[in-house]
């Protein structure tokens, strides 16, 4: 079978339930996001995933990302890897995107999107795409499944890139907190097999 990425974004912080643009900024999960990734555990650990055997595993070294990974049940298989890491805001890190709307009409940008326009001060969305482009090449370069711990918007640019468009596909397909998602293939061609899943916390 043709090596599959499974993707999970980490659980709950303080940052991502107040909606805070939450790049570089190293911030634990709350107490929801430890029971949620639990939960993921309790999942991937039953049928039909059995504990994923033999599925190598990396997670971005950032806590929130790591800390999913441990709870998880996956942390002492796991490679930290600087190109999981969350896009880098630069200006924006913090701020809610009304926050960052208020700045931008007042520099007479109304319509801004962060993914059309990028960010201040910050990483452009075509070095995330780079990123996710090598994490790309490292999944498909061995007959084995890979799982992977990162956020929100690297992992929505991963997804674009895994299908082969343009990154700021990744506006379109949201991500929530401690959701699975698995990339893979469809008469021989990239698919998305699963996306934002979260049954398990339900």
């Amino acid at each position: 079978m043709a090596p599959r990425i499974l993707l999970v974004r980490h659980g709950q912080t303080e940052w991502s339930l107040s909606g805070r643009h939450t790049g570089r900024t190293d911030i634990p999960l709350t107490e929801e996001g430890r029971r949620t990734a639990r939960l993921l555990a309790d999942r991937l650990g039953g049928a039909p995933w059995d504990g994923l055997p033999g599925v190598e595993v990396r997670t971005s070294p950032l806590v929130r990302a790591s800390e999913t990974c441990d709870l998880t049940g996956f942390g002492d298989r796991a490679t930290p890897w600087d190109a999981l890491m969350e896009w880098d805001y630069g200006a924006y890190e913090g701020l809610t995107p009304d926050e960052i709307a208020a700045r931008e009409r007042a520099a007479g940008r109304p319509d801004w999107n962060i993914w059309r326009d990028g960010i201040v001060d910050g990483e452009a969305l075509a070095a995330v795409a780079a990123r996710a482009d090598e994490v790309i090449a490292w999944a498909r370069s061995a007959d084995r499944d890979v799982l992977v711990f990162a956020h929100g918007h690297y992992l929505r640019t991963l997804g674009a890139r895994w299908l082969g468009l343009d990154p700021s596909f990744g506006a379109s397909i949201r991500l929530d907190p401690a959701s699975l998602s698995i990339l893979g293939w469809a008469y021989g061609e990239p698919a998305v097999e699963r996306w934002n899943d979260t049954g398990h916390l339900g």
